[in-house]
């Protein structure tokens, strides 16, 4: 569904993608994790448009996205900080983003029901706490029906209802047969939603593997110790 082909990308001396070759079918969930400045955020950013590699490629359903910007339709974003118009209220930004989309696919509007968004149709965004603020989001990201969601720390601020709610969902999309890309930091998350672990590091992709076949070769039961014991052995090694 997704592929990316050898991504190059600069900032300045900076060299945040150093080739980066992978790719995304339907029907699963992918974490991509990493420690900060491992090029997460630029990938992401690179697949949904939002940065331009220096080089390489992104292909959407095998089509070359350069300059064709409609595959963006099928992808729900969800970004770990959502920034909206302050004075605008909710019930506002949700009518003013159909208006916007005009799809023809039927709404799913069912995370703006699970967290009783429509009773707070009158509030102004300015007004909203950062975890309602991230339902908002959510409830954005899936709101189209798309093919694709890529969500960025998105249990971040939510309380463990909204989380769990939210977790179904994603696992919802997964036997839907949609692709969903996670990035988070809470492995305790990671083993509930992913089935597969990519990890980059210093712009390259270190690993991207099922998870269950991680814990079988590391021996070790949790995600996080696995993980760990991986990156000890290539210090050492």
């Amino acid at each position: 569904m997704i592929r990316t082909e050898n991504l190059e990308k600069h900032f300045g001396k900076l060299h945040v993608l150093r080739g980066v070759n992978t790719s995304f079918a339907g029907g699963e969930v992918v974490s991509v994790i990493g420690p900060n400045g491992s090029g997460k955020t630029t990938l992401i950013k690179s697949i949904l448009g939002m940065v331009v590699p220096d080089k390489g490629k992104v292909y959407f359903d095998g089509l070359d996205v350069a300059n064709d910007f409609s595959y963006r339709h099928h992808i729900g974003y969800m970004p770990q900080i959502g920034r909206y118009p302050e004075n605008m209220k909710i019930g506002q930004l949700f009518a003013m983003m159909r208006d916007l989309r005009k799809s023809s696919t039927a709404l799913d509007e069912e995370l703006m029901h699970e967290f009783q968004l429509p009773a707070m149709f009158d509030k102004p965004m300015r007004t909203l706490s950062g975890g309602t603020t991230q339902k908002v989001s959510a409830a954005l990201a899936f709101l189209f029906n798309p093919k694709v969601l890529i969500l960025d720390e998105p249990t971040a601020g939510l309380d463990p209802v909204a989380s769990e709610t939210l977790k179904a969902k994603v696992l919802k999309a997964k036997r839907d047969g949609k692709l969903v890309i996670v990035t988070s930091h809470i492995m305790s998350e990671v083993e509930e939603m992913a089935d597969k672990i990519m990890y980059l590091f210093e712009g390259k992709i270190n690993f991207y593997k099922i998870i269950a076949d991680l814990k079988a070769e590391t021996g070790e039961e949790k995600l996080g110790k696995a993980i760990a014991k991986i990156m000890t052995e290539q210090a050492h090694a």
